[in-house]
């Protein structure tokens, strides 16, 4: 069984129906009481892998419902699904591509193929090529047109080839260069690429166009308007073609038709998904940022998170079980959203990114074979750094009437920090993830200071926040890579395709056109707004 038809619908399986019989009774549970009628919950309920340790005994369940849960695992696609993806095959059905983003941090020894040819020589010659323009502009030996060395890099992308990149720099932000400033820019208003290009030098500036398509309009849209800024400020014709512009695609005959030098173009692979292209040629600001060895690093991390998702078996599995978790949540306990907080202000943009990975790749209403489901898939995820978060929506989580599910993440040695502050930090991730499970009675106290507690976390730790730990833990890092991964196998979806952002992407086009036949056939609202904008638009003080 491949990524087919045949794949089982979840409401199918006897899995699925015992724990509907189980929902009622562990609603009645206490978390608190069920470490009190066992004591190896925690070590039981508990995985390390490598220097990655995940605490999952503060969750809503007991031995009967993992139980059931890896048996629902076992039931399902999953194992066939796992295969057939690391083998190579058509796993993004609708569009009849492989999703082989695996291969990007694997060996040769690996043996990935992608219709039985072996890809490991494609990707180390990419990486070569990351590694030597990463090397040269960190040693300053990538001039300008007026022989200066790089001191700015903007890389311009959107979605998953910019936001995971930032994210990597701004993580990793220990490791970076201290002589080079990284700034990324994704969104089409034109204030953000207007005031990042405002105060740079423009003979020491680098642009890195990040596109798989190298048609991307906001990318392209962003990328004009820095070309004309280059052009200008060094009274240059083409500039696209001299060192200030490299391009990063999947497409190398757009890029070349778009002026690019052909020694400047680095690609990647069409079976990479822009949520999971980090890794591969999108991750060049990366290297420069951190160097091209640190980036190597994550692979590595990466690569034993996928070795531990692919030969551990599944009761031992942290992507598998954090993926059952979210499932019995979501499908059982009726959870709509999941929240995760790093207690890291370096991981701010850690819960963006997996916004994307999981809610672009699990956010489907049609099964495998495109018929509706009658059941949900991805719930809403969203989350904050701590301590900020507590004194924004912790209130809600405590005391509120939503049940939301946590993933509390943090390092244990943060060498950018002192002890006094550390201590502090991780005392309030601790002291939180117990307070929202035990809470607090009435025991005479007033209604508004009753804490209900029973409320389910994650605890995920890393002993540092080194390259290899992120890797290992975003691949989002490859955990929460495979954990989108596992649920969407079992939903019997399509994590791979993104059809929902084209319809939007549609209508841009039709409104831009200034076709007034085109404009007529939307719906009356829009047709006044576009109106009223038109008729309030100032003139271009350019």
């Amino acid at each position: 069984m491949t990524f087919n038809s045949l794949s089982p619908s979840p409401t199918s399986l006897p899995a699925w129906h015992e724990l509907l019989d189980l929902k009622e009774s562990i609603l009645e549970q206490n978390i608190l009481e069920l470490f009190n009628r066992n004591p190896s919950r925690c070590k039981q309920l508990s995985i390390q892998h490598d220097e990655l340790f995940l605490d999952y005994s503060k969750n809503l369940v007991d031995g009967q419902v993992m139980t059931s849960l890896l048996a629902l695992a076992n039931q399902s696609a999953l194992s066939a699904h796992t295969e057939a993806m690391f083998a190579g095959e058509l796993v993004n059905t609708t569009e009849q591509r492989a999703a082989l983003h695996p291969a990007l941090r694997g060996k040769a020894e690996d043996n990935y193929t992608l219709n039985g040819m072996p890809v490991h020589e494609q990707v180390e010659l990419a990486l070569s090529q990351v590694s030597a323009i990463s090397d040269q502009i960190r040693d300053g030996k990538w001039l300008g047109t007026t022989g200066k060395a790089m001191t700015d890099i903007i890389h311009l992308g959107v979605g998953g080839s910019e936001l995971g990149p930032r994210m990597a720099c701004q993580a990793l932000q220990a490791y970076a260069h201290p002589d080079i400033k990284m700034h990324f820019v994704s969104n089409a208003d034109g204030a953000e690429i207007l005031s990042t290009l405002k105060g740079l030098n423009p003979e020491t500036t680098l642009i890195i166009i990040a596109s798989k398509s190298f048609t991307t309009e906001e990318t392209m849209l962003n990328a004009q308007s820095a070309l004309n800024w280059l052009e200008a400020a060094l009274g240059l014709s083409h500039v696209q073609s001299s060192t200030h512009v490299i391009g990063i695609t999947a497409n190398r005959e757009n890029a070349l038709a778009f002026g690019i030098d052909p020694s400047q173009i680095l690609e990647f692979q069409e079976w990479v998904g822009g949520r999971y292209s980090l890794w591969s040629s999108i991750g060049l600001s990366i290297a420069i940022c951190i160097g091209y060895t640190n980036f190597e690093s994550m692979l590595s991390g990466a690569r034993e998170m996928d070795i531990h998702f692919k030969t551990t078996p599944f009761e031992r599995n942290m992507p598998v079980i954090l993926a059952l978790l979210g499932i019995w949540y979501s499908n059982f306990l009726n959870a709509q959203t999941v929240a995760v907080i790093p207690y890291c202000e370096r991981l701010t943009l850690l819960p963006d990114y997996l916004q994307q990975l999981d809610m672009e790749s699990n956010g489907k209403s049609v099964s495998l074979n495109d018929e509706p489901l009658d059941y949900s898939t991805a719930p809403i995820l969203w989350g904050q750094t701590g301590t900020d978060g507590q004194h924004a929506f912790f209130q809600l989580l405590h005391q509120g009437s939503h049940l939301v599910p946590l993933d509390f993440i943090a390092a244990v040695n943060d060498p950018l920090s002192n002890e006094k502050h550390h201590n502090f930090l991780l005392n309030n991730l601790l002291a939180q993830t117990s307070a929202l499970m035990i809470g607090q009675g009435d025991e005479g106290r007033a209604a508004h200071k009753i804490y209900p507690g029973n409320k389910p976390s994650n605890t995920l730790l890393m002993n540092e926040l080194s390259p290899k730990n992120f890797g290992a833990l975003v691949a989002l890092v490859a955990l929460y890579e495979h954990k989108v991964f596992v649920q969407g196998s079992i939903w019997n979806i399509n994590s791979y395709d993104q059809w929902g952002v084209e319809l939007g992407k549609q209508m841009t086009r039709k409104l831009l056109s200034d076709d007034s036949a085109l404009i007529k056939a939307f719906d009356p609202s829009t047709q006044q707004l576009s109106e009223y904008i038109h008729q309030n638009t100032l003139p271009s003080s350019e």
